[in-house]
């Protein structure tokens, strides 16, 4: 399946789609959002690397800022932080470079690794749409954490590729109807800039009574 120009969805959605669908929803579609202050340290580090302009040369590779990009077969459209153009017999002809190059995209991230899959996830999607946008294969490509100064190099395997497809499908699916999906008090949410927005404490019926009384209703002596 392919999704037209009007169907396509915002690529950085689905790291926040990995992260809580619901938190997707609240961002994506009814348009709400509150800094804090993780969202506020990755803004940051993304305006010293979002540059469109920069081109860094190291060792015969070239580096690209900001690069436009889109996938059909997924049905989403962003922008690469930063893709490495490695010279390589094995590569595809790009204008400008005077030899082959493999493409090798670079994610950065102002934290640390994640406990589950939402970066990798945000790459492998950018890496599809790469392959489909120059019409090649890519194995690897890199995650870089401000907080520890490291890259890890993943792996972009089916598994990854069929987790990231499956997450881009029910994105749209959410999307076309218009669903936002009900609160649920989980450990993250603790992390969540838009936890006094979704309000996740009321999820749980058996404490609704005990938050009306102590945020609503005045006790009477």
């Amino acid at each position: 399946m392919e999704y037209s120009e009007d169907e396509m969805l915002m690529l950085s959605g689905i790291q926040h789609f990995m992260f809580c669908p619901r938190q997707w929803a609240l961002a994506y579609l009814e348009m709400q959002w509150k800094d804090n202050r993780l969202t506020i340290e990755g803004n940051i580090l993304h305006e010293n690397v979002d540059d469109p302009f920069y081109r860094m040369k190291n060792g015969g590779v070239a580096t690209l800022r900001s690069v436009h990009i889109a996938s059909k077969s997924l049905g989403l459209y962003g922008m690469t932080d930063a893709v490495e153009l490695r010279p390589s017999p094995q590569g595809i002809k790009i204008k400008g470079c005077k030899e082959p190059v493999l493409l090798y995209p670079v994610e950065y991230k102002h934290g640390k690794s994640k406990p589950d899959e939402r970066d990798e996830v945000q790459l492998a999607a950018q890496v599809i749409c790469f392959e489909e946008m120059y019409h090649t294969h890519i194995d690897q490509a890199a995650l870089f954490y401000n907080e520890t100064k490291r890259r890890e190099v993943i792996t972009i395997d089916e598994k990854l590729r069929n987790l990231t497809s499956r997450c881009a499908e029910q994105m749209h699916d959410l999307f076309d109807k218009g669903i936002t999906p009900k609160a649920e008090l989980k450990p993250h949410c603790k992390r969540c800039s838009l936890v006094d927005l979704c309000m996740p404490e009321l999820s749980n019926r058996a404490k609704v009574k005990t938050y009306l009384k102590e945020n609503l209703y005045e006790e009477t002596s």
